[in-house]
């Protein structure tokens, strides 16, 4: 793994209190680019309080709708896939990570 990124993950993970989810990423992201929740909801092409419950680990992301959130913000899709497969490992309880690479 780069370096980087991983140095990257545990500063997210310390002032966010725990592991990364992609809920959590997309609130870092859109409060690192200065957007309300209005803005990036449109962006992403959702409601505002599916951003919301998104961001708050209320709802469930789809890999596909994961990786379009992705592209719409310029950033690796595989990052966004593998948080949202590993959401639903974690929901259905199995002590699994989930690790995803580009085919």
């Amino acid at each position: 793994m780069n370096t980087k990124k991983s140095d990257a993950r545990k500063f997210l993970e310390k002032i966010t209190g725990g592991p990364v989810t992609l809920g959590k990423l997309i609130e870092s992201i859109r409060l690192g680019d200065d957007l309300s929740q209005a803005e990036l909801s449109k962006k992403l092409k959702i409601s505002r309080s599916h951003l919301n419950d998104i961001e708050k680990g209320n709802k469930a992301v789809s890999p596909e709708r994961a990786a379009r959130f992705a592209k719409a913000l310029g950033h690796s899709e595989e990052r966004f896939v593998e948080l949202s497969l590993q959401s639903l490992v974690d929901e259905a309880g199995l002590k699994l990570k989930v690790a995803v690479d580009v085919a």
